[in-house]
Formats: C-alpha cells, sequence, structure tokens
C-alpha cells in the first residue's frame, strides 16, 4: 500500500509540474500573438489548471471508472471553490468585475445545473441513469458558448488596454519543448494516480466515488490552489476567482463532455448531494458579490465556505469507514 501512495504522490508531482510547463509554453505562445493577460487567465491557465483533471478523467473513462470520473470532476469544482476561494479569500478579501460577478459566476452555476439534470434523465424517462454522448455533445456546445462569450471579452479587453501585453522573444523550440514535455508530465502522472488510487481503494475498502472526490480531487486541484494562494498574496483578485470559476466551467463543460465520448458515464444517485453542494456553494458566492455594498468575498464569506467543506469531509470520510 505504501507503494502505491509514493506512486500516487509521484503522479500528482508529474501532474503539477505538467500543467506548469504547459501553461508556461501556451501562455508565451499566447503572448507572441498580443493576446492579453486577461484572456490568458480565462482560457489557457483555467485550462492549464484543469488538464490534469482532463487526463486523469480520460485514463479512468477509458477504463471504465466512472466513480472515479464524475468523483474528480465533482469533488475538484467543490475543493475548487471550497477550499480554494476560503483559502485565497481569508489571504485577501476577493473583490470582483461587475462580469464576474454577473456573468461568469451564473455561467459556471448554469454548468452545474446542466450537469445534474442530464445525469439525473430530468428529460428522458429511462431509469438508467447515464451521461451519453449526447449528453456529452450538448455540454460541449454549452463550452463552445462560453468559449464564444471569453472571445468578445477578448476584443473588449484589446480594445480598452494593452498595457499588460508584452512582446515575448522565447524561441519557437522553447516554448513547443514546454508544450510537449508538459503533456508528457500530465500524461504520466495521470495514469500513475488512476491506477494506484483504484488499487487504495480496494486495499482500504474505500469505494472509489470516495477516493475520487477526496485524494483524486484534490490532488488534481493543486494546481488551482497555487495559482489562487499566489494570485491573493500579490493581491490579484480577478486570476484568484478567475482561475477557480474558469476551472469549473472548464470541468463541467469540457473535461465531462470528453470523457462521455470515450465510455458514456454511469451515473449513481449518491453523487446528487455533491452535486446540489456545488450548486448551493456557487449560488453562495454570487450572493457573497452583493453582501457589503461592494462585489467582493470577504473573509469571513471565505471562511464559512472553508469550514463548511472541512466538516462535509470529515463527515463523508467517518461515514464511508
Amino acid at each position: 500500500m505504501l507503494l502505491s501512495f509514493l506512486f500516487v504522490a509521484i503522479g500528482f508531482t508529474a501532474l503539477i509540474f505538467g500543467a506548469n510547463w504547459l501553461v508556461d509554453g501556451a501562455s508565451s505562445l499566447a503572448k507572441k500573438y498580443n493576446v492579453s493577460d486577461l484572456v490568458i487567465g480565462l482560457t489557457i491557465v483555467a485550462f492549464g489548471t484543469s488538464a490534469p483533471e482532463l487526463v486523469v478523467n480520460s485514463i479512468a473513462s477509458v477504463q471504465g471508472y466512472s466513480d472515479i470520473v464524475l468523483g474528480n470532476v465533482i469533488g475538484s469544482n467543490n475543493f475548487n471553490l471550497f477550499i480554494i476561494l476560503g483559502i485565497a479569500g481569508l489571504i485577501y478579501p476577493i473583490q470582483v468585475q461587475s462580469s464576474t460577478a454577473w456573468k461568469e459566476i451564473p455561467i459556471s452555476l448554469m454548468a452545474a445545473v446542466l450537469v445534474i439534470l442530464f445525469a439525473n434523465n430530468y428529460f428522458l424517462s429511462s431509469n438508467n441513469l447515464i451521461i451519453n454522448r449526447i449528453d456529452g455533445g450538448l455540454l460541449l456546445l454549452s463550452f463552445a458558448a462560453f468559449l464564444y462569450y471569453v472571445f468578445r471579452q477578448m476584443r473588449k479587453e484589446q480594445n480598452i488596454s494593452t498595457e499588460s501585453i508584452q512582446q515575448m522573444t522565447t524561441s519557437n523550440i522553447k516554448i513547443w519543448g514546454l508544450v510537449i514535455i508538459g503533456l508528457s508530465g500530465l500524461i504520466l502522472g495521470g495514469k500513475l494516480v488512476v491506477d494506484n488510487s483504484v488499487k487504495i481503494a480496494g486495499l482500504l475498502g474505500v469505494s472509489e466515488k470516495i477516493i475520487g472526490l477526496t485524494i483524486v480531487a484534490a490532488g488534481t486541484s493543486l494546481p488551482e490552489l497555487v495559482t489562487s494562494v499566489v494570485a491573493a498574496l500579490k493581491r490579484n483578485s480577478d486570476i484568484a476567482i478567475g482561475n477557480v470559476i474558469g476551472s469549473n466551467i472548464f470541468n463541467l463543460l469540457l473535461i465531462l463532455s470528453i470523457s462521455s465520448f470515450i465510455n458514456p458515464i454511469d451515473f449513481k444517485p449518491i453523487f446528487n448531494t455533491d452535486l446540489l453542494i456545488l450548486i448551493a456553494g456557487t449560488v453562495f458566492l454570487f450572493v457573497a458579490m452583493f453582501t457589503g455594498g461592494r462585489k467582493k468575498l470577504d473573509r469571513w464569506e471565505a471562511a464559512l465556505l472553508l469550514l463548511f467543506f472541512i466538516g462535509y469531509t470529515i463527515f463523508l470520510i467517518k461515514k464511508e469507514i
């Protein structure tokens, strides 16, 4: 068992470094073409920090581990929302732009609602709960609509300000080298995490759902944690919350859709509780934007997010044991 834990740790290390290298390479490539920092944050950084979830879910889906697929995405989103924003908000109150409060947070809420409706066959009469390829296609179309929204934001940003844009002198060889090495690290790390997490679940007698919601979800969310904490320390609220909300949208609309294309995802009703917690947490975040007269997450609100999810995780583990 110790060897399995060691391989999981090595896998997470490879995922973190792989995601960092991928983001560095992609960011350098974007800046070569004068794409603003805001758009890079909404797209490349969000995708890069969600890359571990994508790789882990793709491998788990190929191998038919539906509980790990769902547990990783739902658990990662809850970890992002409650733990990462909780920690970042305690470090420094997170003040956001009006567009984040009125558009991006509601988009992430809509994504969670879509998933729970599709997973429970709300639009069908079938008793066989599954996220099939048609559901995945609709999620992917929703993701395309989100990208269109980001593209429009990019055009606004280019018209408003270009002061953060820097010409990059990094060579194409170095850029593509970072991208290739980063992807290799993600694939290797994802394989190690999935295979050994399943072994640990079997040895401990713990369900794959719990492993997915806790160990795998926390591990694949480490890039988001590092990114948002560093952003909070630098008092960059837009990156701190944009990274989390962007990653949650990527996870639900893109990663789940790709996973369902690889292999339709069997859905167990027990995951509804975790999805409802994600929806409730997102609603809480939206409401928090309008308390105190300013669009921000105060320290006491961040503390509530953090304490609730720590308590819920302890409850889950005790219930399983």
